[in-house]
């Protein structure tokens, strides 16, 4: 990721906020779904046996992030520009590379019409999209 962050006051925060950030939408994106009870409205994801946020183990493993050099924001405090949000702008690129993925698995199988996809792209989501068939399987 090239991030614009103006002239960063400190390169070393930044590009962890922009990894951090970054790995907060593709939870928001890819694995955190909510579910609640649909009369009273309690949540019924209450911990991680069913709500699944981010953890260590799902960072890319290659997950370079450089910031962009000489662009200072004349109007910023000390010519520096917001770090955390644009990066979780950034991570609906993950959603569409899934929805990407889910065309050409379909179009394999002929069956290449319009989908919805919604966020989140859990697992489940992703298979049932992709059409799987034990019937398209062979050893």
């Amino acid at each position: 990721m090239l991030y614009d962050c103006g002239e960063s006051i400190n390169p070393e925060v930044d590009v962890g906020q922009a990894e951090g950030a970054f790995v907060f939408g593709l939870g928001y994106w890819l694995s955190e779904h909510f579910i609640r009870d649909a009369s009273t409205g309690q949540l019924l994801t209450k911990n991680t046996w069913e709500y699944k946020p981010p953890s260590a183990h799902d960072i890319p493993m290659d997950f370079r992030v450089s910031l962009l050099k000489n662009a200072p924001n004349p109007l910023g405090i000390l010519r520096s520009k917001a770090v955390g949000e644009p990066p979780l702008c950034m991570s609906c690129s993950a959603l569409f590379a899934i929805k990407d993925a889910i065309e050409n698995a379909r179009s394999e199988i002929s069956r290449d019409t319009f989908f919805p996809l919604n966020a989140p792209a859990t697992v489940d989501v992703v298979q049932t999209d992709c059409l799987v068939n034990v019937d398209n399987f062979s050893l």
